[in-house]
């Protein structure tokens, strides 16, 4: 699935999820190398236990960063699959 993120530099981020399993995850905009080093930990690592791990992070004096933004999108991609 692809996710629009909101309020942060990458402009959209694709999940991929098999048995709530992250596959592949994708970035497009954004840090490069810090968003390649995120997408490639959370590969193969439950949902949700991702999820837990990432959700609330805050990029500065930003809401949101990055990782909150793929949490946002595993939660959506989790949403889809029932």
């Amino acid at each position: 699935m692809e996710y629009t993120p909101q309020g942060v530099c990458a402009q959209s981020i694709r999940v991929d999820l098999e048995n709530n399993v992250v596959k592949q995850v994708e970035f497009i905009g954004g840090c490069n190398g810090n968003l390649k080093g995120i997408a490639s930990l959370v590969v193969g690592m439950d949902a949700r236990e991702a999820i837990s791990r990432i959700d609330g992070l805050t990029c500065g004096n930003k809401a949101t960063s990055c990782p909150d933004q793929l949490a946002q999108a595993l939660k959506a991609a989790l949403r889809q699959s029932f």
